[in-house]
């Protein structure tokens, strides 16, 4: 995975991206808001936003910064308020995990009903270090072919190695209410069918997405405890 970081100036702040250039031959599965779903992707565009971001508009805003980079065709386009300068790299056995960590307001995903969403509360004047914005957003590449139950498979088990790692890490959740995640895998040859944590590829995309989330919830907590 070959990872730009580049940068634009918006709304007074200088901001970075990562971007993927991965070419043809990548079938890609993502709950992100533009190119999410399972399908041909080219590219992935992780773009930092303010934290008091208030476009409604957000896929025409990432398709706007797409064509700013010149990302053509299909692809696949996040946004996070997260410092995506700080972005995490992890390489192992074949898989390569690029992971975003922000942890301002740590969820547990079964939350009684009714309960206040604290992703709302307002940013603007806020500088106590838990109110820092935060989203946790992984990209994962494997050099194999996967079938769409596979592709599946590989999502559950990257998002149980990320709350894995933020458990060990400190944080009582299982992540955020913005995370989002893509996977990439290639296209020809025989696809994988499984990807569970102790498939061959599986335990591979399990053990690289939990070293990469775990170094960024390291880093997150060291920069909330340097700040007092």
């Amino acid at each position: 995975m070959n990872l730009e970081t580049v940068w634009r100036v918006e709304d007074g702040r200088r901001l970075a991206s990562t971007v993927w250039r991965a070419g043809p031959g990548h079938r890609m599965i993502s709950s992100a808001m533009l190119g999410g779903g399972i399908g041909p992707a080219r590219w992935v565009l992780n773009a930092q936003v303010p934290g008091a971001y208030a476009r409604t508009d957000p896929v025409a805003h990432l398709a706007e910064l797409a064509a700013a980079n010149g990302l053509e065709g299909p692809g696949v386009g996040m946004l996070t308020a997260a410092s995506v300068a700080r972005t995490v790299r992890r390489d192992g056995e074949g898989v390569s995990v690029s992971a975003t960590v922000g942890l301002r307001v740590p969820t547990w995903a079964a939350a009684p009903a009714g309960t206040p969403d604290p992703e709302l509360a307002p940013l603007e004047g806020d500088r106590t270090p838990a109110r820092r914005p935060g989203t946790i957003n992984i990209v994962v590449a494997v050099p194999v072919g996967m079938s769409d139950a596979a592709l599946v498979n590989a999502v559950v088990t990257a998002t149980e190695a990320k709350t894995q790692a933020l458990l060990e890490a400190g944080f009582p959740c299982t992540g955020t209410a913005s995370d989002a995640i893509c996977v990439a895998a290639a296209t020809g040859g025989t696809p994988e069918v499984f990807a569970g944590p102790r498939s061959t590829w599986g335990a591979r995309i399990a053990r690289t997405v939990h070293a990469a989330v775990r170094a960024g919830a390291l880093d997150y907590a060291a920069r909330l405890e340097a700040r007092g």
